[in-house]
């Protein structure tokens, strides 16, 4: 599998500028990288660039994760929905 598969969709109507990928978009992009690398077919240098990646993705769920659980926080601390950093 070649990476030109993992990509991130423009959204329509907008020009040059990437639409945010949803949680789980991203974890299907992270599944693909994962098949991708097990494929008998995958070369050691693919695999390394697949692997730097899918650490790009993982990062960038992690910091979407911290964000939800932040907002999370607000509402649970204050009963009522609160725009975070505001």
């Amino acid at each position: 599998m070649s990476e030109d598969r993992i990509y991130m969709d423009a959204t329509p109507g907008q020009t040059g500028q990437a639409e945010e990928p949803s949680l789980e978009q991203m974890f299907a992009e992270l599944d693909a990288i994962l098949a991708a690398m097990d494929s008998r077919e995958t070369t050691l240098e693919q695999a390394f660039a697949l692997y730097e990646t899918g650490m790009k993705k993982i990062r960038q769920c992690n910091d979407k994760l911290d964000l939800v659980e932040k907002k999370m926080l607000v509402i649970s601390q204050n009963g009522a929905l609160e725009p975070f950093g505001e």
